[in-house]
């Protein structure tokens, strides 16, 4: 990348198609530097596919991606400035680990080594961040569902990352933690791009910049503003009922599948 480009993410006439459905149909937007991007859209409509594309973790049928200058698909140096947070953590609760150590994997780099005192300084940090620090040698199984989340955040932020991916981050969490959540986040947004999926369209009129409009094809990408008009379109299905987090899928009648 560049040192002069503040461009970070790049998707063109990006496509998808899995056992002859189509899953992505022509997706284009662009995520500069401390970008804070919210990509809503209906269940099963491609969002959490466009996180995997980003983090070469699907290669696309179609399209160029370009992530901090190169194909994530074709080279690990692009995952070296992400963190992702997904929706579903698979984690044995009984399993001896404390937070500490948790986050501490989050420095593994695939070499055969130990940790460093360096490494062990960025857990703190990282800790310290999401206010969990005190919970350091707390067993992970013994947290609550909140705090599980702010340490896995932790460890999606131990390596200093340019651009953070969330995906539903506060699906399963209450009003009060939801909150305190996405003010973390935009705090973190001060030195790092967002890029979060999410149902949630009063943290988009809250917190976020811009809102991508996804249901296998992209139909907004742009300031928050002029989104609600076209979150309809995406979801196929009243503002009113996506506002107040009805659950839903995307009505028959209506799909382009």
């Amino acid at each position: 990348m560049s040192e002069t480009s503040d461009k970070i993410v790049e998707l063109k006439n990006v496509s998808l198609s899995l056992d002859n459905q189509i899953i992505l149909e022509d997706i284009n937007f662009t995520l500069k530097e401390k970008d804070y991007l919210t990509i809503m859209g209906s269940n099963g409509g491609g969002k959490t596919t466009i996180l995997k594309i980003i983090l070469g973790l699907i290669r696309p049928n179609n399209g160029c991606v370009s992530v901090f200058g190169t194909n994530p698909c074709q080279s690990t140096y692009a995952g070296k400035f992400i963190g992702y947070l997904p929706q579903h953590i698979k984690s044995d609760l009984k399993f001896p680990i404390n937070v500490f150590d948790v986050v501490l994997i989050g420095r593994y780099n695939g070499l055969f080594k130990r940790y460093s005192e360096e490494d062990k300084q960025k857990v703190i940090e990282a800790l310290e961040i999401v206010g969990m620090e005190n919970f350091k040698d707390r067993q992970i199984g013994k947290l609550s569902g909140g705090q599980m989340q702010r340490v896995f955040l932790a460890r999606a932020l131990v390596r200093n990352p340019k651009l953070l991916l969330l995906d539903e981050p506060t699906a399963s969490a209450d009003p009060e933690m939801q909150q305190s959540f996405y003010k973390l986040i935009k705090v973190l947004n001060e030195k790092m791009a967002i890029v979060i999926v999410t149902h949630d369209v009063s943290a988009v009129l809250q917190y976020g910049k811009s809102v991508a409009c996804v249901n296998r094809k992209l139909y907004y990408h742009g300031e928050k503003e002029g989104a609600l008009g076209k979150l309809q379109d995406a979801y196929k299905c009243p503002i009113d009922l996506i506002a107040h987090g009805v659950p839903h899928r995307t009505l028959q009648e209506h799909k382009y599948l």
